[in-house]
């Protein structure tokens, strides 16, 4: 095989290693990311709301028994905002954000409701002063009012605890930890030095062969060149909408009103996850095609100097 031969082939291999490593690191760092926007927007974000809406229909319950009274008829609405509650953590068990923990948690939370309601009712029911105020107060208890704290294991404190959990998964889910920085500086490394590798192969057939442009080679650049920073794009401003999504969260809604609202606004942000995510098997389809390309253009040139006879 003559020198140029040789230089071919030394190229191709350098290529098709950049390139292999280059998508593979770009497929596992967009992974990284994308993978937790689904789940963020679909699950997390829901399920975190629904706790905030259980806890704000429980307040409000408790304070339409306040301003009922003993003798006062609160019996529909109560019962209304009670289910709104039941309804909503059925909603966040659906959701399962934190598993079996979550599971569990709910159905104590579910238990402790009941016990509330009942106390609630007895208390309506009774005429006995002393009774009536004893009832009441075991019903707060058990709610655990923020006016009236119970012990940990009141109502309200066991949906804090809930929210905090899911909060610390959906947190997860919206991080740029060292992996994901370690992960895409490399990709911009790779990414560079295939672009670099692939303009200077060019640029030796053009002076070796006296051909402009090898055609071929320029479509492996340009699948490089514009797939990496496209992606790159995307996955940053998928990364602005996740951390901005949760800002929205962080704080628990505290204004029913506010719940949809803020929903919307989450859902907006994350409008695009499903296509963002789907995104990641187009990365390894791309870098076959970039390396298709690449030995398409060089290994007829290496096979014609490969077995070019000896003068």
């Amino acid at each position: 095989m003559s020198t140029t031969g040789r230089e071919l082939t030394r190229r191709l291999r350098l290529l098709l290693t950049l390139g292999a490593a280059a998508t593979l690191v770009l497929f596992f760092a967009y992974r990284g990311v994308h993978d937790d926007t689904v789940p963020l927007s679909s699950s997390s974000t829901p399920g975190i709301l629904a706790v905030d809406t259980a806890r704000n229909a429980l307040g409000t319950a408790h304070r339409i028994v306040g301003d009922s009274g003993p003798e006062g008829d609160m019996s529909d609405e109560f019962h209304t905002q009670v289910s709104v509650a039941h309804q909503s953590l059925a909603l966040t068990a659906s959701e399962n954000v934190i598993g079996v923990e979550g599971r569990h948690d709910l159905q104590t939370i579910t238990g402790l409701i009941a016990v509330y309601s009942g106390w609630v009712e007895r208390w309506g029911r009774e005429d006995h002063q002393a009774l009536s105020t004893a009832y009441l107060h075991y019903a707060e208890r058990v709610l655990g009012l923020e006016s009236e704290p119970g012990t940990d294991g009141d109502v309200m404190s066991r949906l804090d605890a809930l929210r905090d959990k899911q909060l610390d998964v959906a947190e997860r889910q919206a991080a740029f930890p060292w992996q994901l920085w370690l992960g895409w500086s490399t990709v911009a490394v790779l990414y560079l030095a295939l672009l670099l590798a692939l303009l200077e192969t060019q640029r030796f057939l053009r002076r070796r062969f006296r051909r402009p442009v090898q055609v071929r080679l320029l479509a492996a650049t340009a699948v490089c060149g514009l797939g990496v920073p496209v992606l790159g794009w995307i996955t940053w401003t998928a990364q602005r909408a996740m951390s901005g999504s949760l800002d929205g969260i962080r704080v628990r809604e505290k204004d029913p009103d506010g719940i949809p609202k803020t929903a919307d606004q989450v859902q907006s942000a994350l409008a695009d996850a499903g296509f963002w995510a789907s995104l990641s098997g187009w990365v390894l389809l791309g870098g076959a095609v970039a390396m298709a390309l690449t030995v398409w253009g060089l290994w007829p040139r290496i096979t014609e100097y490969r077995w070019r006879a000896p003068r």
